[in-house]
């Protein structure tokens, strides 16, 4: 029949684009038309009397009836929660009469819904499986817990709530469907806990172990039905785990950060925990038998210890919300281990996040220059058999695979930082000093990953002047992480480095550098010989002849001819002998004496000639 199925797509739909009034509008329309199929509808103007209880040869004879009542069980409920939602911002909550109609309606519903229990419980009639029955009974007992929730009877709302939680697990571990596990996560666990919390229970205590204590085990009929599909439902808990936390031997009860360890406070935290460390194991696993896998195949089966710990992380948040909710301070013990409870879990999957990263930037944290992640195996040739040769990936893809790294590097950047401003990091020296250590690791592979892209461009000096900063950040990261335990090849990636990766890192920049600076020398020769060529191209022979041609000398450019007019250079005598003809303003000139320059000597004096007059020359 897929009862729950039923009721939750039709909620889903309703609330999906309005509230409860528009879920209790559109039940009214459903209920008239089923009543419309099975006649029983009052007809206008007709005398209204009151409809028949329906009963098992009803169902047997037309399934219709179930729905007629999961109809009127349904429009209850959404007229209860409608009135709650509209005095959901009154300054007093839901008080008084408003309360008492929310009750009331609660009430109509539960009784419908177990009126709907008792018929279906006669599958000699009706032709129901076991699986409708245990649908029908938890939903019944839901409605019930809800009713009870409004009331404020907080005994037998936990057992209604603790009946709802054991049948859902037992019908999504005989099933696998996901709307059991959604109903028991978004409605039916957190109302536990609230009624525990009523009841004064430790916080220490597990959902599983609440519904179990409170399950009610005088149905004999329930319970048997209960252990044929799960026996472990409700086996009864470990009674040496201290504080009833989670039943079981494979839930941790402490936790262990750095020096520090410290008793997990609740057991929703305990429970994400130990799931925690089942997926890493299930990690490593996957790990080890990844050889023949591609990158993103890998990283694909980290999904699951990253939904685990971030489950971690909200539970650890949800219960610090309320602590302090209920006034507890931070000096208070249980507050300060549930920081450091707080500090393990975040760090745990930011570890596994930046883990994730570098399973995607390729082998050896990206530092190798390759190109081609794979993601499937590689094609053989039919003839021969062996593995055909990959073709080079073009430019474009090159740096946009250069491009990815550069991206995956950042966010293990920001993932770094996210892990500075976690509570106790930054007084923690060594682990400081060790995450500045990745932290310039990872800023090298993303100077190294850009250099790159700026060479396969041809910008081979700004690779150079990349490569090189990315040296000073290796070899940052060389000192500062000297005494880190080495990790292990098999191990899963994570946020921790091995001394080894990094001096790899080290010796792959150095090899890069050197290798730039040969390119960048050569592109620098290449640059002036072309300049040399320009100028020389136009010299004639005659002029060069201190060079050895190395092409060939060029015959048909011996000299120049025609000739040009050029400066030519003159003996030095020439200039010494016209010093003696140079004068200077303020030195008397130096005549020769006796074959000697004297100076101030006096020339001797010319015969006057006569004076000409008039116009040229002519007169007297």
């Amino acid at each position: 029949m897929d009862i729950t199925s039923f009721v939750v797509r039709g909620r889903d739909q309703a609330l999906l684009y309005g509230d409860f009034s528009t879920y209790h509008g559109q039940l009214s329309k459903r209920l008239l038309n089923s009543r419309k199929k099975l006649g029983i509808v009052t007809k206008n103007r007709g005398k209204f009397r009151k409809p028949e209880q329906v009963t098992a040869e009803d169902v047997q004879g037309n399934n219709e009836h179930v729905h007629l009542l999961l109809l009127t069980s349904e429009r209850a409920w959404a007229q209860a929660m409608s009135i709650k939602a509209g005095h959901a911002n009154d300054q007093k909550g839901v008080a008084g009469r408003a309360r008492s109609h929310i009750v009331s309606r609660l009430e109509k519903a539960a009784r419908s819904a177990e009126h709907f229990v008792s018929i279906l419980s006669q599958t000699d009639v009706t032709g129901a499986t076991t699986t409708d029955v245990l649908e029908a009974r938890a939903y019944a007992s839901l409605i019930r817990g809800a009713m009870q929730f409004e009331k404020q009877s907080w005994e037998p709302c936990l057992r209604s709530y603790a009946t709802t939680y054991i049948i859902y697990n037992a019908l999504a571990t005989a099933s696998k469907s996901d709307i059991f596990k959604d109903l028991l996560s978004e409605t039916v666990e957190p109302s536990i806990r609230f009624a525990a919390y009523q009841l004064k229970t430790p916080r220490t205590v597990s959902v599983a172990t609440l519904a179990k204590n409170a399950f009610p085990r005088s149905d004999d009929a329930l319970v048997q039905e209960i252990n044929r599909i799960d026996a472990t439902l409700l086996a009864e808990a470990n009674p040496e785990s201290k504080d009833g936390i989670a039943g079981s031997e494979t839930v941790p009860q402490t936790l262990t950060w750095r020096s520090h360890q410290v008793q997990i406070e609740d057991a929703q935290i305990a429970t994400y925990w130990s799931i925690v460390g089942e997926a890493k194991e299930r990690l490593s696993q996957t790990v080890a038998k990844s050889q023949d896998k591609g990158l993103h195949e890998v990283a694909a089966a980290y999904d699951e210890i990253l939904i685990s710990t971030q489950d971690a992380v909200d539970a650890t948040k949800q219960a610090i919300d309320e602590l302090k909710g209920d006034g507890v301070g931070q000096s208070d013990p249980r507050m300060q281990r549930l920081q450091i409870t707080r500090t393990a879990v975040n760090y745990e999957m930011i570890s596994w996040r930046i883990g994730r990263n570098r399973v995607l930037t390729g082998p050896h944290d990206g530092a190798t220059e390759e190109y081609e992640l794979r993601r499937r195996g590689k094609k053989k040739d039919a003839a021969s058999g062996e593995a055909k040769k990959e073709r080079e990936l073009p430019t474009g893809k090159k740096l946009a695979k250069l491009k990815e790294k550069a991206a995956l590097y950042d966010g293990i950047l920001q993932n770094l930082e996210s892990i500075r401003e976690l509570p106790g990091v930054a007084a923690d020296e060594e682990l400081a000093t060790r995450v500045e250590a990745y932290e310039n690791y990872f800023i090298a592979l993303k100077h190294l990953a850009v250099a790159r892209s700026h060479a396969i461009i041809g910008n081979s000096a700004n690779a150079l002047a990349l490569i090189n900063g990315a040296l000073g950040f290796s070899l940052k990261a060389v000192a500062k992480l000297p005494n880190a335990q080495p990790t292990s090849d098999e191990a899963p990636l994570s946020l921790d480095i091995s001394p080894a990766s990094v001096k790899f890192l080290e010796q792959v920049i150095d090899g890069e550098l050197q290798r730039h600076r040969a390119i960048v020398h050569v592109d620098n020769l290449r640059k002036k010989k072309t300049k040399v060529d320009e100028y020389e191209s136009n010299v004639p022979l005659v002029e060069k002849l201190y060079e050895y041609p190395v092409g060939g000398a060029d015959l048909e450019h011996i000299v120049e001819f025609p000739p040009r007019e050029e400066v030519v250079p003159i003996k030095p005598i020439f200039l010494d002998v016209a010093w003696n003809y140079i004068h200077y303003p303020g030195k008397e000139p130096q005549v020769a004496v006796g074959g000697q320059a004297v100076e101030g000597a006096q020339e001797p004096e010319e015969p006057a000639q006569p004076t000409k007059r008039g116009w040229f020359g002519f007169g007297r």
